[in-house]
């Protein structure tokens, strides 16, 4: 159900868009660029979650992770990732198929400006096997999606500084 609902979105909104549908799982980053052949990056992830009272889509590249700092400072309050349940709930499409098309509920979605710096991203495409490919701001554009600066990428968290050691009591 959840692959049909993305299959009419993108027919009604946007025919060119090609859903590619592998036949094997493309439920995590890894899998997804394994199977596609792309960088990791290039698989627009899409997150579930609630900030404070409401519940928004952000879609960023495969290899960023979502900084709690900035997107408190977007948005006003931290965000907490919602549980399966509840984002299947609300979006009509399963963890590891979810994507900002066809979704059950209306959700107000945001675009990571990380995502720009690829000419082709890979959303889920509301299967665990299946994506879509396009430019990041056509994504942007089907869903309305407002651009925000909310991810970190992998590497510049692990390239970041270690905390300094808690201090010994006396």
């Amino acid at each position: 159900m959840s692959l049909e609902s993305v299959r009419e979105f993108l027919a009604q909104h946007a025919p060119d868009v090609p859903i590619i549908d592998q036949g094997r799982s493309t439920a995590t980053v890894a899998q997804a660029a394994e199977t596609l052949g792309v960088a990791p990056g290039q698989i627009a992830k899409t997150l579930s979650v609630r900030i404070g009272e409401e519940v928004v889509l952000i879609v960023a590249r495969g290899d960023a992770r979502l900084d709690n700092r900035k997107t408190k400072d977007a948005f006003g309050a931290r965000p907490r990732m919602l549980g399966h349940e509840e984002t299947e709930t609300l979006t009509g499409h399963p963890v590891g198929g979810v994507c900002p098309f066809g979704l059950l509920t209306p959700l107000p979605v945001y675009c990571d400006r990380s995502l720009k710096e690829f000419d082709i991203v890979y959303p889920a495409a509301g299967s665990r096997t299946a994506s879509a490919s396009l430019s990041p701001a056509r994504l942007a554009e089907l869903v309305g999606a407002r651009w925000v600066d909310v991810c970190q990428r992998a590497e510049d968290v692990s390239a970041a500084p270690p905390p300094p050691p808690p201090s010994a009591a006396p």
